[in-house]
């Protein structure tokens, strides 16, 4: 065993004696053939548990490195990860020195399994890097038998692949680890229809031994299946290698469970993937003395006598192992051209590749220009006919065949000397070659050529006809599958206007295409082309277009359907029932039916899509109208592209139902709602979960983003009665409105994004104020259904949804067989008429006495111990919005709607005094501890003191800048403080009328108001030296130092604790209490700089009066 993985066993030996259980190790130990039965017996003599632990590392200390692989990966297996990350680092590297490395050298076994599983082969020249093969190996054996991921990451050029290839070709590797072989495949960028086709020629590869051959898969859905049952049934223990992915969408294709080697650019690629991941990161370039190496090897000279060119050469070339390589090749034909080509570098005579490129190697474009001026004549013009290849496609000889009129082994040779120059690739899929150009080569011949791509096009197409005529390839050969995903790519390339739009207008071509790969890539093709086959009129395009899209979904099924009686199914002016007809005149032996009446039919729709395996419950446009998401009851997500259907995103987003998605503003989120309780987001692109949250109690019904790009609002809605309102650049839920009485099925920003409209079971529908979450109106619907002989409480109305106008001036709702409109300005007051004070309570000689509004225009005065009303005003004119009760019960008080405040005379039961005093609403009113004084807020921004006895104003207090929402008096009858919607706390001195204190908001969290900007209500301690102030967070500030105090963020003891001084429950810590008042958090001032963070409020009604002082009081112990 080597000394490093000896001493990491030594180190980490205490650690494993006294955790692991030897007896399902061992039992992977001796399948390994590590270990013997008779070691294993030892093991089982020891009386302890620690002392078998102990014994077994006795035993491994003396055996080879097998045995400390074996054992990590038992560790692995067996549940023991943290002691195996423990010897991770300890894994000795595999030694190559028993084994004969070169091919050659390789067992028929190796080298069958490499060339089944199409692992490229060895470059010409090749340079060891065995730091980096080791690697790659090593994360190889942690995967042990389990499914997980190895990424292979780097930048481009830097020999991922190879040394992928490379490390594959140990024999112990494949036969210990993965006796079900290896399968290569070369993924690339592609979009949904590229990888189908990658998919397709996988499974048809996997499959090709197979009694029965089936059809390539239609979609990418189906081809996962396909290749999890081929991989879990008739390759199990196999490697699949995916090499070159872009993006981490495709991974999904290939998330089977199994066993999987990537390599990429992108080191998060396998983010959106579950399992076991590794990596190994490649140097972005070779060591200078590995690109000596390389040059030394292409010329046959020692590297000490390369000459003094070689290392300027080197430096040229980045570092770039390809580009290196296509110097090197260069030089071995011509050996004295050494200062030649390292001048044409420094020079930089050759253009550039284009900025727009993928890709920025400098030296790139300069080593190719060399390399391709170096070819013959007659090889420069085949070369050039290479130009015109699709990217990331591995092209059969056949089709190379056909563009050069000539037999497979001539045209192997031509590309033959392609490879040995390092200007093309080759891989071996069975008998037949397939070739393919580098992405950075193939971005040189497309710029260099630009000029010539038509005619290069041209050229295919015509070779394409003359080879075929009037026949298009069947599946058998091996070149079909290119023809049909690429042959109108080449005729748009050659802008053949005439023989594109006759391929592209062929029924008959459009049966064998879709029955091969399915509807989506012909789609996509029509939208793709549209400028060329659009050139006299858009209207046959449109028909076929339309047709595809409408009979996609039919396309795409087994057994495959006539395609002439679809046809015939279109309307008589279409091309596509023109065709039809035509086919179906000249068939024989084949009845068919047309429509007589389809002139009375008009297909509204534009595409048909069967995105879903179960019922579809909600889908959705993105706002530029590209995307739709739906979702339903198989409980995923999917993202399609609104002209052709094709899959964008899959997303197995929920545990149960999805009721409802919805796109944020600016496209990039999408969001989920469920049955399962929890709200999803997630990035719309990459089908990466942005955040998940579970604070409903029931299925959540709706959901909804607000209208404004940048700030992400999402608006929720639940059996549980709530609407809530989460912000995700914080992460939280911002407001929970309440009170809905029954399950709320719809919720709708409107388009301003100021408010929220909501309906429910309870036959409601309710608008809220989005910032605050305060309810502004609630519209009770089932008024519209009732009769006259029936009772509003009778009648039972399912409202299902709402929706704004796009001027946010009216709302619709539609509620069984209605449809019902308001105009919002009439049904929605002003905020200044919002929270109102409704009643007042005060403790009098043992009783409780209250004081509350009745029906808007009554006043009550009730005793809380009986529940009895003493008394009870005349209706008022103007609803009352708020009142307030003397403290030794002589007086009430109350402000209306039109500015008035009157006073009551408890004791006669008859008005005492009426004072016109506002120009707005009051909103808040109270009577001084003595009797002698009342107080009055109002929206016109100003508070007034008034004396009873002269019913005149003592004091006008002006210095509010925003609607006074609430007052109050200290008990000490010296003080009284005053809060607005701006967020500002005033207090005054009641003799004189002065400012003694101004509490402006103290911004946290990044600038958010400390009430969220209200303050909706005020109250003293009994010493008149602390002010409890509630809105967005609750204030506490004492005066006797006469300074404001910090704000502090809540911890969760102190949330649990101010709740229950509240009575409200802690599980649900946004719920309003009395007055149906709503606050999103708390945050505590006080001069000992006490932190509470609670979610509750103070407030002005029975429970939330005393709960007030009770808060105090408890407080004020705290300090004692």
């Amino acid at each position: 065993m080597d000394v490093k993985s000896r001493n990491y066993l030594l180190m980490n030996r205490q650690a494993l004696e006294n955790d692991i259980k030897t007896s399902y190790i061992m039992d992977r130990m001796i399948s390994d053939e590590v270990l013997t039965l008779q070691e294993e017996e030892r093991v089982k003599q020891q009386s302890t548990r620690k002392e078998r632990a102990a014994m077994l590392i006795n035993i491994i200390l003396t055996k080879d490195n097998n045995s400390y692989r074996s054992f990590y990966n038992a560790l692995l297996h067996e549940g023991y990860r943290d002691l195996a990350a423990l010897l991770q680092d300890g894994i000795p590297a595999v030694s190559s020195g028993n084994r004969k490395s070169s091919m050659d050298g390789m067992t028929s076994y190796v080298k069958t399994i490499l060339c089944e599983g199409g692992v490229p082969q060895r470059p010409v020249v090749f340079v060891t890097r065995p730091k980096l093969v080791d690697a790659i190996k090593k994360k190889l054996y942690c995967l042990g038998s389990d499914p997980g991921w190895v990424t292979v990451y780097g930048m481009a050029g830097c020999g991922k692949t190879v040394l992928t290839a490379e490390a594959l070709r140990d024999p112990q590797l494949l036969e210990d680890y993965f006796p079900g072989g290896v399968h290569w495949i070369s993924v690339g960028k592609q979009d949904k229809a590229g990888l189908l086709i990658k998919l397709q020629n996988l499974c048809s590869r996997l499959e090709q031994d197979s009694a029965l051959s089936q059809r390539p898969p239609l979609n990418i859905e189906e081809a996962k299946d396909r290749l999890r049952l081929l991989m879990l049934r008739k390759y199990p223990r196999s490697l699949l290698v995916l090499d070159d992915i872009w993006d981490s969408w495709v991974l999904k294709a290939f998330d089977n469970q199994c066993q999987v080697l990537i390599t990429s650019r992108d080191r998060s690629v396998t983010d959106a993937v579950a399992g076991n991941k590794y990596e190994v990161h490649v140097e972005s370039g070779l060591a200078h003395e590995k690109g000596l190496e390389i040059l030394s090897l292409f010329v046959n000279m020692k590297i000490s006598e390369l000459p003094e060119q070689a290392n300027s050469l080197v430096r040229e070339c980045k570092g770039s192992p390809l580009v290196i390589s296509l110097i090197g090749a260069l030089l071995r034909d011509f050996p004295s051209r050494w200062e030649y080509y390292l001048r044409q570098l420094q020079n930089k005579q050759f253009k550039r590749i284009r900025k727009s490129s993928s890709y920025d190697y400098e030296a790139l474009d300069e080593a190719m220009s060399i390399s391709v001026e170096q070819l013959d004549d007659n090889y420069k013009d085949y070369y050039k006919d290479l130009s015109i290849l699709p990217k990331d496609v591995k092209v059969p000889t056949k089709v190379l065949c056909i563009l050069w009129d000539m037999e497979t082994e001539e045209v192997e040779d031509i590309l033959q000397e392609f490879v040995n120059k390092s200007l093309l690739f080759c891989d071996r899929n069975g008998k037949s070659f397939h070739y393919y150009l580098h992405d950075l080569q193939l971005d040189f011949l497309t710029e260099k050529n630009h000029n010539q791509l038509q005619e290069l096009h041209k050229n295919i197409v015509n070779q394409y006809k003359k080879y075929y005529k009037l026949n298009t390839p069947v599946l058998s050969q091996e070149d079909c599958m290119y023809w049909y995903n690429f042959l109108a790519y080449h005729m748009a390339g050659a802008k053949m206007q005439q023989e594109l739009c006759d391929l592209m207008f062929s029924l008959d071509w459009i049966k064998a295409k879709t029955e091969l790969v399915g509807p989506a890539h012909l789609i996509h093709e029509y939208v793709e082309y549209s400028s060329i086959l659009d050139q006299k009129d858009s209207t046959v395009r449109e028909n076929f277009q339309e047709f595809l899209s409408l009979n996609g979904h039919l396309l795409g099924r087994q057994p495959f359907p006539d395609i002439i009686q679809l046809g015939l199914c279109q309307p008589e002016t279409s091309e596509v029932y023109r065709q039809a007809k035509l086919h179906a005149q000249r068939e024989t032996g084949t009845f068919y039916l047309e429509w007589i009446n389809k002139k009375s039919l008009k297909n509204l729709y534009r595409l048909v899509v069967r995105p879903h395996k179960d019922a579809v419950y909600h889908a959705c446009f993105s706002k530029d109208r590209q995307r739709i998401a739906s979702c339903g009851a198989d409980k995923t997500l999917q993202v399609f592209k609104t002209e052709s259907g094709e899959r964008i995103l899959e997303i197995n987003a929920h545990d149960d139902e999805i009721l409802c998605c919805a796109f944020s503003a600016d496209g990039e989120f999408v969001a989920t709602c469920s049955s399962d309780k929890k709200v999803k987001v997630w990035n719309s692109r990459t089908g990466q979960c942005r955040c998940v949250y579970e604070e409903h109690t029931e299925q959540v019904n709706c959901c909804q983003f607000n209208n404004k790009s940048g700030q992400y609002l999402l608006a929720t809605c639940s059996n549980d009665t709530f609407i809530k309102i989460w912000d995700l650049n914080e992460k939280y839920c911002r407001n929970t409105m309440i009170g809905h009485e029954n399950p709320v099925n719809h919720c709708r920003f409107s388009p301003n994004d100021e408010y929220v409209a909501s309906c429910s079971t309870d036959g409601t529908v309710k608008l809220w104020e989005a910032r605050s979450g305060n309810e502004l109106k609630s519209i009770e619907i089932k008024d519209f259904f009732k009769n006259a002989d029936e009772q509003p409480d009778d009648v039972e109305v399912l409202v299902k949804c709402c929706s704004w106008s796009r001027n946010g001036n009216m709302i619709l709702v539609v509620a069984k067989n209605k449809l019902l409109i308001w105009e919002t300005k009439k049904v929605c007051k002003s905020s200044d008429a919002v929270l109102k004070s409704d009643l007042d309570v005060v403790f009098h000689n043992g009783e409780v006495m209250i004081l509350a509004i009745y029906n808007h225009k009554n006043l009550q005065l009730i005793n809380g111990n009986t529940d009895n009303v003493i008394m009870q005003t005349a209706a008022q004119e103007s609803p009352i919005s708020c009142c307030c009760l003397s403290e030794d019960l002589k007086f009430a008080a109350f402000g209306q709607e039109s500015g008035t405040i009157k006073v009551w005379n408890i004791t006669t039961g008859k008005p005492e005094k009426d004072f016109a005093c506002h120009g707005g609403a009051v909103l808040s009113c109270a009577v001084s501890p003595d009797g002698s004084k009342f107080s009055s807020a109002s929206a016109d921004k100003t508070a007034k003191i008034w004396s009873f006895e002269s019913s005149s104003v003592l004091h006008e207090l002006k210095d509010h800048e925003a609607c006074v929402r609430c007052c109050t008096f200290s008990p000490n009858n010296k003080l009284l403080a005053t809060g607005d919607d701006k967020g500002e706390i005033r207090i005054w001195d009641i003799l004189t009328g002065a400012l003694l204190h101004f509490c402006s908001p103290v911004t946290v969290d990044e600038g958010e108001p400390t009430h969220g900007g209200w303050v909706t209500d005020l109250s003293f301690s009994p010493d008149s030296k602390m002010l409890v102030s509630s809105g967005g967070y609750l204030k506490l500030m004492r005066f006797l130092e006469e300074k404001k105090r910090n704000v502090h963020k809540p911890s969760q003891n102190a949330k649990l604790r101010t709740a229950e001084l509240g009575q409200t429950k802690p599980s649900q810590p946004d719920d309003s209490l009395a007055n149906g008042h709503h606050f999103m958090a708390m945050t505590v001032f006080d001069a000992e700089m006490l932190t509470l963070n609670c979610k509750a409020c103070v407030l002005r009604g029975f429970a939330g009066e005393a709960a007030s002082h009770k808060f105090l009081a408890e407080y004020q112990n705290q300090r004692r």
